[in-house]
């Protein structure tokens, strides 16, 4: 039996918009998503970094981000990707629960994955933890990336690894 095409799913906020780097290549940007300013740190290498894995592991390139579809307008462009699609990750949650961000958008990134084969670039610590106790995934990797520096070849590399898994 075939596996179903992989997903590549990509956080912004920590993992392509550190809170600091002192690699080269990061250029910081204005933007005014909602008509709010936000100042991103982005890399335009991630782009070609994200492409070219997806493509080596025949995945699909997909946000995982309370960015959503402003990450196409905002973020995509700045760092060289297409528009891509985006995993519905309500903004509120409900008043009886209050889960921690990252908990909240676990829950709807396993919602929505479901049982196909995933990475997830991701700095939440709590997204991190609340994956590993969602029931009824597919086989997935978390990749934890550190928030202060971003996404890094390494990341990269361990998600290429663990995609050519896959396939064997």
């Amino acid at each position: 039996m075939e596996l179903p095409r992989p997903l590549v799913l990509v956080d912004v906020d920590g993992v392509l918009n550190p809170a600091w780097s002192h690699a080269p290549g990061y250029r910081g940007h204005w933007v005014f998503p909602g008509g709010l300013a936000h100042r991103l740190l982005l890399n335009p290498s991630h782009g070609q970094m994200l492409t070219e894995l997806a493509e080596v592991a025949g995945a699909e390139l997909v946000w995982a981000s309370y960015w959503r579809n402003r990450a196409n307008t905002w973020v995509a462009p700045r760092v060289g990707l297409p528009p891509l699609r985006f995993v519905p990750i309500p903004r509120r949650w409900g008043p009886r629960t209050r889960p921690s961000p990252g908990s909240w958008k676990a829950c709807h990134v396993a919602v929505w994955a479901g049982q196909r084969p995933f990475v997830w670039f991701e700095d939440d610590a709590d997204a991190v933890s609340r994956l590993a106790s969602q029931p009824g995934l597919g086989r997935h990797l978390m990749v934890k990336v550190d928030p202060v520096t971003g996404l890094t070849d390494s990341h990269v590399e361990q998600a290429r690894a663990w995609l050519g898994d896959l396939h064997r």
